[in-house]
């Protein structure tokens, strides 16, 4: 039998600054989920780190511990690999003052 594979667009064509995160997307059901952060503009300032979240409830959010840096150009792409985790997920970053990236967010899971 095939396993079930899933992507869901959860960032797109979102300027991302200060303190942002993706949309959250529920997936309980799923054994593995990777993110794919790609930036689709020349990111502006320092460069910063992403991290996963989880959540009981799609409303409050803990950092799960995988952490990576954001694409450092246009075009550049990101990934976190997830095999443990609760019902929801998200990716959050922080960017500093005057920093930005437009991104594109995907989340590929697999039953």
């Amino acid at each position: 039998m095939l396993p079930e594979n899933f992507t869901a667009v959860v960032s797109r064509n979102e300027c991302w600054r200060g303190e942002a995160a993706s949309e959250p997307y529920e997936a309980g059901w799923a054994r593995e989920a990777i993110f794919f952060v790609r930036a689709l503009k020349e990111p502006v300032g320092s460069t910063t780190t992403a991290w996963i979240e989880v959540s009981p409830d799609g409303m409050r959010w803990l950092r799960e511990g995988t952490e990576f840096p954001m694409p450092d150009k246009r075009d550049g792409v990101a990934m976190a690999r997830l095999a443990h985790f609760g019902n929801w997920l998200r990716v959050a970053a922080h960017f500093d003052d005057g920093a930005e990236c437009t991104v594109l967010v995907t989340l590929h899971l697999k039953a």
